[in-house]
């Protein structure tokens, strides 16, 4: 490579990366530190997770200086901010650097200012927010037709399903269809209704589409958005300014961009932060930050942990233990008596939480920390939190499963447990938008999981097609009417048919479902929930 020396051109060999033997020792290229700078986009050296190189583009937030070498901050571009590191020289591909353009004065959205355009993961998050959901009929009726069925005829009259045709749901050789039809509603006399059906062809399902005189269908008319969240009308809408994902990034600047903890040491655990949190700046400088696994308190040394633990009476979450089941326990805590406890948690969980916003104004939360218990004490394994008085129906506002415990059940018990609170509340809940890419994984797994297991379990009564409403599964499962409505088109499990909604459930997903439930292993049992619900909005400021 090549290097100034007191404003002369010299040509080195360029250094290996450590770690990273797929760079030649002999490549040359022109590479004057002076100009990398905050801003510039390049290709930068990594690793996959195949254990691959690969050069993808990354901008540069930041530069240091320590001991005479350079350090740089990157941000891969379309790759998500808790894969930011910092690298060295030697990993930075110049030949094809981008230098940062005078960008023009951002205009203002919905009257709030912005301070910068927002990143790739981000504008995704907002598009599954703002996903349009377009209604559809709630009555749906369940149908098991034999694989063997007539075949449609062009020209040929609809003909209804003879009550032959129906088999027990637990017939394994069957195909389970779901018809949705209209709405129960009084329907007048000259109002003609069509009949739906579904055959089977060479393994899978055929639709036979009959034309409706007078009648259009339109295009698309219940696509399958998979980001589709809630039943937006597509309108953009003034940012929320209340709960804990505040949607106004109007905060966001260069510091709150990068990770500013280096490493947490939490009981018997060290993790590694994936984004900024706002703790004391005078501890953003230490190798590693040490945290009271029960209190949650943040020192600076492991001298300082240690006279902590022997003034801290504390071996659990403060508040009210409302659930136990073998080793799991759910501690509810009140934001505003509990303070101190709420503050360090929402410290702690925004290094592992992109959006979340809520870090000391806890007043108007309640807490719900999962933890499991050995000899020592409790220890916290996740949480969810949500606002004790909601208006938009929301039973989630933030929730983590920190990362020792991630990928072993535990957040979908966090959800679960989430939707358990609302069955006894009586109310159907659902998360505050916008969720973060591994939330959206598990809520969608969880949806799905639920509805299957619903759909899956029904069964046929005297002899007559079981039927069951989105509403039902709504008041069933607590899960939101839009939730039910977005699982169901994610699944690509409804379709168009002669002016009705078919449900197919393949062997395949009936396959898979199965298969995912013999692996989910920790569930809530609603026996061992102690738990009475509160109307806040009686009790004046919480």
């Amino acid at each position: 490579m090549a290097e100034v020396v007191s404003g002369v051109w010299r040509v080195v060999p360029a250094r290996v990366g450590a770690g990273f033997p797929g760079v030649p020792a002999n490549r040359f290229a022109f590479r004057p530190q002076g100009e990398v700078t905050e801003g510039c986009r390049l290709p930068v050296l990594r690793r996959n997770q195949d254990n691959e190189d690969e050069w993808p583009l990354a901008e540069i937030l930041s530069v240091k200086d320590i001991s005479g070498r350079k350090l740089f901050y990157v941000h891969y571009i379309d790759f998500n901010k808790r894969l930011d590191e910092w690298v060295t020289h030697d990993r930075l591909d110049l030949k094809k650097i981008q230098f940062p353009k005078k960008e023009a004065k951002t205009p203002t959205k919905n009257g709030l200012p912005g301070s910068r355009p927002g990143s790739p993961e981000r504008e995704v998050v907002r598009g599954a927010a703002s996903g349009k959901t377009l209604p559809i009929p709630v009555q749906i009726t369940l149908r098991f037709n034999l694989p063997k069925e007539r075949e449609a005829v062009p020209g040929e009259p609809d003909q209804p399903l003879s009550s032959s045709s129906c088999v027990q749901p637990n017939h394994r050789t069957t195909k389970r269809k779901v018809e949705v039809v209209s709405p129960a509603t009084p329907v007048p006399a000259s109002t003609e209704t069509t009949q739906a059906s579904v055959f089977p062809q060479n393994g899978s399902a055929r639709r036979a589409v009959a034309a409706q005189p007078g009648r259009k269908r339109k295009s698309n008319c219940l696509g399958t958005d998979e980001d589709s969240q809630d039943s937006s009308d597509g309108i953009p809408s003034a940012p929320r300014m209340t709960g804990s994902l505040v949607s106004d990034r109007s905060h966001d600047d260069i510091i709150t961009r990068m990770k500013n903890i280096e490493c947490i040491e939490l009981g018997r655990h060290r993790l590694k932060p994936w984004y900024f949190s706002p703790y004391p700046q005078e501890l953003t400088t230490l190798p590693v930050l040490y945290l009271c696994e029960f209190c949650l308190k943040y020192v600076k040394s492991l001298k300082c942990l240690q006279r902590h633990l022997t003034k801290c009476d504390l071996r659990h979450p403060p508040g009210n233990e409302i659930y136990r089941k073998g080793t799991i326990s759910f501690f509810e805590i009140d934001g505003r008596k509990n303070k101190s406890y709420s503050q360090n948690l929402c410290l702690l969980a925004k290094c592992f939480l992109d959006h979340k916003t809520l870090y000391y104004d806890t007043d108007p939360f309640l807490f719900y920390v999962m933890t499991e218990y050995d000899c020592k004490g409790f220890h916290i394994v996740g949480y969810f939190s949500k606002e004790k008085e909601s208006t938009e129906d929301y039973n989630v506002a933030c929730i983590l499963t920190l990362p020792p415990y991630q990928r072993r059940g535990y957040g979908k018990l966090l959800i679960e447990f989430s939707y358990e609170l609302s069955k006894v509340e009586g109310k159907t809940g659902t998360p505050e938008k916008p969720l973060s890419d591994l939330g959206l994984l598990s809520y969608r797994s969880y949806w799905s999981q639920t509805i299957l297991e619903i759909l899956m379990n029904l069964k046929s009564e005297n002899g007559e097609r079981p039927q069951i409403t989105i509403n039902e599964i709504s008041e069933i499962t607590s899960i939101k009417k839009e939730d039910v409505i977005s699982t169901l088109q994610y699944l690509n499990l409804i379709n168009y048919y002669k002016g009705q909604y078919i449900l197919t459930l393949s062997e395949d997903i009936v396959d898979g479902h199965e298969r995912a439930m013999l692996k989910r292993i920790l569930r809530i049992d609603s026996k061992c929930l102690h738990f009475t619900p509160k109307d806040w909005s009686k009790r004046g400021k919480w």
